[in-house]
């Protein structure tokens, strides 16, 4: 199977990346499954159900919020009526919506998509994300209950990323760490067959200050004062986020690649050549 994960959308100029580019990426890699973390897609804070439906009609099968889940309130209530949008499983225990879901591609294969929170350098101490993540895991084994499963792991510290990674490595066939903006280098095939990469980088605007127009962020950086809102940029926006092939029987990945198209960034291979498979 082959699985596009697609990091943070950031406002306008990633809505429009998606909504113009996605079905033809989908395309050209040849994607079973497509799943779109949408945490910023709405004026850099949350999504509204308007803009969720837009992301899902451009051609993602799944979403993932984050730490901003519910900023945009109509969240609250549209999370409960579309399964196809999780939040994060350790938020608070009031909060509506779920975690993770099990999902069909169109051969009809199962995949288990599931979103934790870190807990380090985050703005509330959440619930612990490896117990959350442990329960899931051994409910839906892959290559059994499932054939293949995604871990979206929403953090700002890499250690706490690759500790995910480590902690499900075997137990899932992608662990992906999202809320950053920043792509990194460091995707591979864990040593019991779980792809992974620290972060998938966002779909947004990369001339600015990880999404935002750069004035505002500049300014608090340089006189440590607050003037203006921030506001996301809104130049041609990459598409960044890996693409994972896996194995039906095992539910491990063979491959790994990441992907970047349009925008500031240098392409990736796997967008210029797409894998063969």
């Amino acid at each position: 199977m082959r699985i596009l994960f697609l990091g943070d959308v950031m406002g306008r100029a990633g809505r429009r990346a998606i909504s113009e580019g996605l079905a033809v990426l989908r395309k050209q890699l040849r994607a079973d499954f497509v799943i779109v973390n949408a945490e910023n897609a709405s004026g850099g804070r949350g999504v509204t159900a308007g803009h969720a439906q837009l992301l899902l009609e451009a051609g993602a099968d799944c979403l993932t919020l984050g730490d901003h889940a519910f900023d945009q309130k109509d969240m609250l209530t549209h999370v409960e009526k579309d399964p196809r949008i999780l939040r994060p499983l350790n938020y608070a225990k009031e909060a509506p919506g779920r975690g993770a879901g099990v999902f069909s591609d169109a051969r009809g294969r199962k995949i288990l998509v599931a979103q934790a929170l870190g807990q380090v350098f985050m703005s509330r101490p959440y619930d612990d994300p490896f117990s959350a993540l442990d329960s899931v895991l051994r409910a839906h084994p892959p290559g059994g209950m499932v054939q293949a499963a995604v871990v979206d792991i929403h953090a700002e510290a890499t250690s706490e990323k690759m500790a995910i990674g480590h902690f499900c490595d075997g137990r899932a066939s992608l662990v992906v760490g999202t809320h950053t903006h920043v792509p990194t280098a460091d995707a591979q095939v864990l040593p019991r067959g779980t792809g992974y990469l620290t972060d998938a980088g966002m779909c947004g605007d990369y001339d600015s200050v990880i999404g935002m127009e750069k004035t505002e962020p500049m300014r608090r950086f340089v006189t440590g004062m607050v003037r203006d809102r921030f506001s996301p940029a809104e130049g041609e926006a990459t598409l960044c986020g890996v693409l994972v092939e896996t194995d039906d029987r095992t539910g491990l990945s063979r491959r790994i690649e990441p992907v970047r198209v349009g925008g500031r960034l240098a392409p990736s291979h796997s967008v210029n050549q797409p894998a063969e498979g």
